[in-house]
């Protein structure tokens, strides 16, 4: 599952682009009980939610010509130029080209072969979030695409992600990890389009699962502050009660209260 032992090709840092940053402030600050901190004058209004001090996600404001908001999950790499130079190789997009963000690291925006957007964190004095896994944190990622086949390709290609096959009620999940990493390593998973009838209606996109202690309670508090719930509280045998929002500005993200992990 997802830590803070950042490996190549693992989330390590995630945000969300809002058109109402204060709007989007006070719904996070509620629903999870984050804090919002400014990156600083010199950050162009961006800023990071924690718990406890530690960094759980970063945010900022957007404008319309830069595309709806959403939350935008990025992976670790040790050359971020090398890292976007693969990604044309194996047919994606580069959307905005490696820059330098004050040291801290460097940054590139992508999209691979289905245009689905993703961004490659190679860490400076930043390594990536400061909590995963816990709650209030980012615990899982998923990829919902028209081809499984085809994204698995595309991933390992850039990444060295290794993909299994994972039987759930209800199916196979394709699970993912990163390469040289066995099952604990795992962090996240492809969902075909075509068998969510969720995300299907606005298509592909990755979903971040933020960890929390008791979902009914954020459903019910997303709903009071405006968010809008697109799956309800469900709960998934061995894997946990999870829900599905947008947030009041139409960022898409979703929660899941884990089920006890069996030693």
């Amino acid at each position: 599952m997802l830590t803070t032992d950042f490996v190549n090709g693992s989330p390590n840092w995630l945000d969300v682009g809002t058109s109402d940053i204060e709007g989007a402030i006070a719904f996070y600050e509620g629903v999870f009980g984050w804090r919002f901190e400014s990156a600083g004058p010199d950050a162009g209004g961006y800023g990071f939610f924690q718990v406890d001090g530690k960094t759980v996600a970063g945010a900022m404001q957007i404008s319309a010509e830069q595309g709806p908001p959403s939350w935008n999950v990025y992976f670790r790499t040790e050359d971020a130029d090398a890292t976007a130079k693969a990604v044309e190789q194996a047919k994606g997009t580069v959307l905005m080209a490696p820059v330098d963000v004050m040291g801290e690291g460097h940054v590139a925006m992508l999209a691979d072969r289905a245009g689905v957007t993703f961004g490659v964190w190679q860490p400076g004095r930043t390594e990536g979030l400061g909590m995963a896994g816990d709650p209030g944190s980012l615990c899982w990622v998923e990829l919902v695409t028209p081809d499984i086949a085809s994204a698995a390709a595309f991933y390992n290609a850039v990444f060295g992600w290794n993909t299994s096959a994972v039987s759930f009620p209800g199916g196979i999940y394709t699970c993912v990890n990163p390469a040289g990493t066995e099952d604990e390593g795992m962090f996240g998973g492809l969902m075909p389009l075509a068998d969510d009838p969720v995300e299907a209606r606005t298509g592909a996109t990755w979903v971040p699962y933020i960890e929390v202690p008791d979902t009914d309670a954020v459903v019910a508090k997303a709903q009071e502050l405006g968010g809008t719930v697109r799956m309800p509280a469900t709960d998934l045998e061995g894997v946990g009660r999870m829900a599905r929002f947008t947030d009041p500005y139409g960022a898409r993200f979703a929660v899941i209260k884990s089920a006890p992990q069996q030693a």
